[in-house]
């Protein structure tokens, strides 16, 4: 994506991170939520049911249950993730993407197109792309103001 000066939608971030999406059923345990973050290395992960996206659960959300009830590890992840979860669709653009995030406080933006979850972004992935964009324009203005085309 690195030099492309047209915004940017989350289909293509998407395309690049790759096909994989993590998730959990609302049945799943707290241990196995935490075990799953670990190990595949994500700050949240989508609640999938038969019908649909119908939670989220991030490290930030897991550190507050865990310091209100340390006996909490075998209990569902349906008790506990975010409800009436907000979403963007795959034609969001990054800018729409990071506004919403920061208007809303959250950190990972279920990506939904026709009611099934197509893949994440966390605010790390949605910053990456706009710097890797913001250098390459650099790069062409000062190869424009010396002259190299």
């Amino acid at each position: 994506m690195k030099g492309n000066r047209t915004m940017v939608k989350l289909k293509e971030l998407l395309r690049s991170k790759g096909g994989e999406v993590w998730y959990v059923v609302p049945k799943t345990s707290v241990c196995v939520v935490i075990q799953l973050m670990a190990e595949k290395g994500v700050g949240a992960l989508p609640v999938v049911d038969e019908t649909g996206l119908v939670g989220i659960i991030s490290e930030r959300d897991m550190m507050r249950i865990i310091a209100v009830n340390k006996n909490c590890l075998d209990e569902e992840i349906s008790e506990y993730m975010t409800r009436n979860v907000i979403t963007a669709s795959p034609e969001t653009t990054l800018e729409e993407c990071m506004q919403l995030m920061i208007d809303k406080h959250f950190r990972h933006l279920p990506v939904v197109e026709d009611g099934q979850l197509t893949g994440i972004v966390s605010i790390r992935d949605v910053v990456r792309v706009l710097l890797d964009q913001r250098d390459a324009l650099i790069t062409d203005l000062e190869n424009y103001i010396v002259g190299k085309r």
